[in-house]
């Protein structure tokens, strides 16, 4: 699958068990808000943190916004508005 950037996700079918990861995408101010309209639309847990203390939340940090929340198969994703750097 193609997404911005140049980037592509890459799947495989494997029988083994699926070890959770962590995917964070950068995303402009209007996807955000559209994403995270529809993690709230679907009723589904999310986190302003890491370690999930702070359900509920979103997190600010460098002028921008973030969020983690769980995909069906357990991964951890994360989106936010603005580079780690």
């Amino acid at each position: 699958m193609k997404v911005d950037n140049d980037v592509t996700l890459d799947f495989i079918d494997d029988d083994g068990e699926i070890v959770s990861q962590h995917y964070a995408f950068l995303v402009s101010e209007n996807e955000f808000d559209q994403i995270f309209g529809r993690i709230k639309g679907r009723g589904l847990t999310y986190w302003a943190d890491p370690a999930r203390k702070q359900s509920g939340e979103t997190y600010t940090w460098n002028g921008g916004r973030g969020v983690y929340f769980l995909d069906p198969a357990g991964h951890f994703l994360e989106i936010h508005t603005r580079p780690y750097y």
